[in-house]
Parts: C-alpha cells; structure tokens; sequence
C-alpha cells in the first residue's frame, strides 16, 4: 500500500514539474517571438461596400473556392448546395450554416480581419468531406 500511495506521488510531481516548465517554455518563446503570438488584429470597418458572391456546394467543392476581399468590406454570400445537405463553415467569423439541397442560403459578415482563412464543409457528406475547403482572402 505504501509503494503505491509513493508511486503516485512521484507521478504527481513528475508532471507538476513537467506542466511548469512547458508552460514557462511557452511563455519565454511568445516573448522572444511576438509572431508566436496569434492575435488577430480586428479592423474597424472603413468601407460601407458590400461585396456579393455567389457560391455553389457541390460534393466535394465549393465554386468559386477562393474570394478576396477588403479588410471592412461587408461580404454577403449566396450558397446554393447542388446535389446534398452540405454546411458552410467559416470559424474564424464565427459562421457555421446548413445549406439544404437546392435551396440558396444567404451568409453575411464583416471582414474585419487581415489574413488568409480557410472555410469548409461542416455538414458530412461523404468521402471527400474532408476535402472540401476554400479559402476567404482578407486584404
């Protein structure tokens, strides 16, 4: 009974020291790397224009698979899923839609982010779903 109760406690300690020193190991490498960092800078909108597109869900792609936009522009997407249940994923923006067979689906945001971000199929639908994918270019 005591080996046990000596074991875990060795075990416990082993990983208090552990978890120290990764998180100080963290912390000293986001501090000589500010690009360690992974904040993204919001922008306030400057642009009251609104970009439309029309996109198309289809098994295993979304056409078109890349829109460039600017940083404020009002971006309205009209997604119309050809063939099956499909969803539209975009986690950066916090979106995450259905898009039902046939039906056209309106999906609006602000980009008030600078960057590269990709969005997705988030409703499985079959053996490429995890392939299915675009990307969302904010200038």
């Amino acid at each position: 009974m005591k080996n046990n109760v000596m074991v875990l406690l060795v075990v416990a300690i082993i990983l208090l020291v552990g978890g120290y020193i990764y998180l100080n190991n963290q912390k000293q490498m986001t501090q000589t790397n500010p690009k360690m960092e992974q904040k993204q800078e919001l922008i306030t909108p400057q642009s009251t224009e609104t970009k439309e597109f029309t996109m198309t869900a289809r098994q295993w792609a979304f056409e078109p698979s890349e829109i460039k936009v600017r940083t404020g522009d009002a971006v309205r997407l009209k997604v119309k899923s050809v063939d099956v249940a499909h969803g539209f994923g975009l986690p950066d923006f916090n979106i995450d839609t259905r898009l039902e067979p046939g039906k056209e689906t309106t999906v609006e945001f602000v980009a008030n982010k600078k960057g590269t971000f990709t969005f997705f199929c988030s409703v499985f639908c079959g053996q490429g779903h995890k392939d299915m994918k675009g990307t969302l270019v904010v200038e």
